[in-house]
């Protein structure tokens, strides 16, 4: 019997080098030098 994992998702999350704060995607598409694309796994439980 095949065992069945655990679904899971990522999501993005963009945020300003210089600051630390979080920005909008648009704005880290705009300025790719100074923003930095974080990728969150998230895992759902049973």
């Amino acid at each position: 019997m095949k065992s069945k994992g655990s679904s899971s998702k990522t999501v993005e999350h963009s945020r300003s080098a210089k600051t630390g704060r979080y920005v909008t995607e648009e704005y880290a598409k705009k300025h790719p030098d100074t923003t930095v694309t974080e990728h969150e796994k998230i895992t759902r439980k049973k």
